[in-house]
């Protein structure tokens, strides 16, 4: 290998590079039909979130204990923390949510933490100085599974959490507080103790109308719990079903618009995204998608190119495993599937960008206020936006 030699940086040189690093918040256009800007390239969170955090109309984003404030994207803390080195630790942020938890009127941030432990939520001080308060959800219950879900349960508007309890090892959903001033989410359990998808660090949950009866069910890797009009039960049967190897979020979708529905899912650790296609007797059959890359540990469905029909986005959690598994310094890819029902294989693929890839959670919002979903994300490789584009006339 050639020998590779440095000159001494003069002070010019080394000004104009320490204005280069600090200056991360530039919007690179990509092919891909959006805009990507590089919000940090710090590791400090693998969850990732948009909220109005100081009530000025605009979306800030929020990675972990850190919110960065719209239009400049100037970093703020909620409370104390730093970055991590991303071939040596994990964050104590896996997964975030940004909601009004306690109805005041000013959008908090919800923190999923490691595996097994509880969540928690900081609230807005409202602008004030100082450490925001932290309140634990749903009296300690720890949460198991990596890829927990944020889904309105119960129809009220409001996201609550889809979780395995770890201790008791069943699948529960925690209740967004419904009253102005409430602190305390409420834990509800769906199924029996002791059932699958549900041990510390378990991959793969899903909730969505599997058998078409109306209700929604819960989805594991190998198998789904009816859901029934009661969601406080703890009592839906389950079914059990091939639905893949471990992954991150599942969801139901009619791939081939047979009337049947599909299970999507996303390896978490290895190679592969796929649809597992319904047939009339309730039995799946497993379909690749693609082996683009590997530990697609998150994924969400949104409609990015307003065709009506909901697309799926996904990429490489980056150095998932500090780099001590196959792959996992690969590319970081971020992509999406555009499905086609009308046109078999029914689906198309859509590389977004390759040097960001994607965390334990995707945050959709509108975010440059154009009428069309942006994507963030965060991982060990940092905290990145990009803005749609898809269908804009290309300037001249």
């Amino acid at each position: 290998m050639a020998q590779l030699s440095f000159k001494p940086f003069t002070k010019t040189a080394l000004y104009g590079l320490i204005f280069f690093a600090t200056c991360h918040f530039h919007a690179q256009k990509v092919e891909s039909g959006f805009v990507k800007t590089t919000i940090t390239k710090d590791f400090i969170s693998e969850g990732v979130a948009t909220a109005d955090l100081n009530n000025d109309g605009r979306l800030d984003i929020v990675a972990g204990y850190y919110w960065f404030e719209a239009p400049n994207w100037e970093r703020h803390e909620m409370a104390p923390s730093r970055s991590y080195d991303p071939y040596k630790e994990y964050s104590e942020s896996f997964l975030n949510l940004g909601m009004d938890v306690n109805l005041d009127g000013w959008d908090d941030v919800v923190i999923v933490d490691y595996p097994g432990k509880a969540g928690f939520w900081f609230e807005n001080p409202k602008n004030k100085e100082g450490q925001w308060p932290k309140h634990i959800i749903a009296d300690s219950t720890g949460i198991s599974n990596e890829s927990p879900g944020f889904v309105d349960i119960d129809g009220d508007g409001r996201l609550d959490i889809l979780c395995g309890d770890v201790d008791k090892k069943q699948i529960v959903w925690l209740q967004a507080p419904k009253t102005k001033g409430e602190t305390e989410w409420k834990r509800y359990p769906l199924t029996k103790e002791n059932v699958s998808g549900t041990e510390q660090y378990s991959h793969g949950i899903g909730y969505g109308d599997v058998d078409g009866d109306g209700f929604k069910d819960v989805l594991v890797t190998d198998g789904w719990f009816k859901g029934t009009a009661d969601l406080k039960s703890g009592n839906w049967e389950f079914h059990k079903a091939n639905l893949g190897e471990p992954c991150s979020h599942m969801y139901v979708f009619d791939v081939n618009e047979d009337g049947l529905n599909d299970v999507l899912s996303a390896s978490a650790h290895k190679l592969g995204v796929w649809w597992h296609q319904q047939d009339k007797s309730g039995s799946f059959t497993t379909n690749l998608i693609t082996n683009t890359t590997a530990q697609t540990h998150s994924s969400i469905m949104v409609d990015l190119d307003g065709n009506g029909i909901e697309d799926w986005v996904t990429g490489k959690r980056f150095l998932a495993h500090n780099g001590n598994d196959a792959g996992d310094a690969d590319t970081p890819f971020l992509f999406w599937i555009e499905f086609t029902p009308e046109k078999a294989p029914h689906f198309k693929e859509h590389i977004i960008d390759s040097n960001s890839g994607a965390g334990l959670n995707i945050a959709i919002a509108d975010m440059d206020k154009n009428g069309k979903p942006d994507i963030v994300i965060a991982n060990k490789n940092g905290v990145f936006l990009f803005e749609n584009k898809l269908g804009d006339k290309k300037s001249k």
